[in-house]
């Protein structure tokens, strides 16, 4: 059977394209909403280290792939870098004297450090494993689309493009990884992606709700509550983590790709937006 792969009509095109995030300085930015805001600028903080690890990790195995595959990998490293400079930009507004954004910060670099001493491999396992929750997410916002209704409009476009690309890429460090373990069995490939998997959902939506509740607290929430808060819109309303169930679970099927949820038709309107916006890059 051949490997499913990325359609061939996909094609990963960085926009440098830089948002006006003025509004972060005010605070609570989604609306008046503290809770969402916590939640949002947790996942911010996260993006910047965690997405030089993604790009050193497909970054390795450049010099294994050809074709439309390094194409797509450039894009990638391309994209990841773009969205790595936006959010640092967006966390540099966060008042950091009142806010332990810092604090936050150093733990993560802290977890990035550590991923890298385990070696390429485990590096873009994770990779994997963690675009498969970006991609998730990005199609809830989608779906959802009021979840940014009352936003700043500049910090909601670029959560928008930032969710557009992360679908339009979704699928290329898998492809590289199923590249890459090509002489692998499949059980090996299918036992190695679902136990990570496994691992990386209950440490990624733990330290999330961790780092937001932190936030919260310098709002005035007592830490029990600052957590409740937080667990409530993650996974009750509105299910930041929850509403995207069938799509996470889809990665435990054997055969799985990810464009298997083929949502190039609903990406094609904000994908035209962005694309009038700024003109391609080369990688």
């Amino acid at each position: 059977m051949t490997a499913k792969t990325t359609p061939a009509d996909v094609d990963v095109l960085p926009r440098d394209i830089r948002f006006d995030l003025e509004a972060a300085r005010k605070g609570h930015w989604l609306g008046g909403d503290p809770v969402g805001t916590a939640v949002f600028n947790a996942l911010s903080l996260t993006f910047p280290d965690g997405e030089r690890l993604f790009m050193d990790a497909v970054r390795h195995y450049r010099p294994q792939l050809n074709g439309k595959l390094l194409d797509d990998v450039k894009g990638f490293i391309a994209q990841e870098a773009i969205h790595s400079r936006e959010h640092h930009a967006l966390n540099l507004l966060i008042d950091r004297d009142r806010y332990p954004a810092a604090e936050v910060e150093a733990e993560i670099r802290q977890r990035t450090t550590f991923a890298r001493t385990r070696g390429p491999m485990a590096m873009l396992i994770s990779t994997i494993a963690l675009e498969h929750f970006t991609a998730m997410m990005a199609e809830m916002h989608m779906a959802h689309q009021d979840l940014f209704d009352d936003a700043d409009p500049g910090i909601e476009k670029l959560w928008r493009w930032h969710a557009m690309e992360e679908t339009e890429h979704k699928a290329v460090a898998y492809d590289v990884f199923m590249e890459v373990t090509k002489d692998w069995s499949p059980f090996l490939r299918y036992r190695r992606r679902t136990i990570s998997m496994a691992i990386i959902s209950v440490m990624f939506t733990r330290n999330i709700t961790r780092y937001a509740a932190r936030l919260l607290e310098a709002d005035g929430y007592t830490p029990r509550a600052a957590l409740k808060a937080v667990k409530r819109y993650v996974w009750k309303t509105p299910g930041l983590f929850a509403r995207g169930w069938k799509t996470y679970f889809a990665w435990y099927r054997p055969g799985f790709h990810p464009w298997d949820q083929d949502n190039r038709p609903e990406l094609a309107g904000w994908k035209a937006e962005f694309d009038a916006a700024a003109s391609p890059l080369a990688a």
